[in-house]
Formats: structure tokens, sequence, C-alpha cells
């Protein structure tokens, strides 16, 4: 017999139970016992989300957003969390009627930013065309 066999070791969790790891106080589970399906928050809520918001147009928003902050970095010569407080707010540029309106909004957003800022209002009114305000999910039956 090799040494391997003789060493007693904890007896393996059986099939039911689960394994769950906190990110940090205040996150995940309370409870002090064994998490089931049903009792699984993290799991319900995720659920949720899939279900209430349009995926596609969650990915769209989340590649224009990256798209935002590489043009600010580029326009401000910074990292972004060197960047100065800039706040483009995609749903209430989508509220305002006309292209116009939306420009001078984000004209009115950019005036602390010394280089020109035209190419990057033209290029994210572009964008945002055809797009749809996130309003906040109803509740179908869930």
């Amino acid at each position: 017999m090799s040494a391997a066999s003789t060493e007693t070791s904890a007896p393996l969790p059986t099939a039911g139970s689960r394994v769950f790891f906190q990110a940090g106080p205040g996150v995940g589970c309370v409870s002090s016992g064994p998490i089931t399906a049903g009792d699984d928050p993290v799991q319900k809520k995720q659920g949720k989300v899939t279900v209430k918001y349009d995926r596609k147009e969650l990915r769209k928003r989340l590649v224009l957003e990256e798209w935002i902050i590489e043009q600010l970095s580029d326009l401000y010569d910074c990292e972004e969390e060197e960047m100065p407080e800039v706040e483009i707010d995609i749903d209430d540029l989508l509220e305002v009627n006309s292209d116009d309106e939306r420009a001078i909004k984000l004209q009115e957003s950019l005036i602390d930013c010394y280089k020109p800022t035209e190419d990057f209002v033209r290029e994210l009114l572009g964008r945002i065309r055809g797009m749809r305000k996130l309003s906040a999910p109803s509740k179908k039956g869930l």
C-alpha cells in the first residue's frame, strides 16, 4: 500500500450540498444552513434580470458606454480614473426631441474640455440614433 492510501481524509460532501463563496460583508446569504435552489437570492436576481431586460439592448448600451469612456480619455488626455466628472446620460439624450438639442446638451457636459468635441458629439449622436430608452422594467407575473 502506498502512503497516500493510509492517510485519513475528511468525508466528501454529499451530492446535494453546495459550496458558496461570499464576496464580502453584506453580500450573499446570511443564513448558516445549507443553501437550496429555492433559498439562493443571487440566483433569483439573475433570473429576473435576464427576463426583464432585453439582452441585446443592454449589450448595445455597454458597448456604447465603453466607447464613450475611450473617447473621453482621448479628449481629456488622461485615464478614466483621472478624468474630470463628466456626466453623459444616454437616457436623457434619448428623451430630447432633436439632434440639435442633444448636441447642445452634450457640449454643455464637455464645457471643460480644451480639445474640439464636435466630432465626438456627431459620432455619439449617430450611435444613439435608433436606440431606445432603458426604462424601469415592468413586473410580468414574476
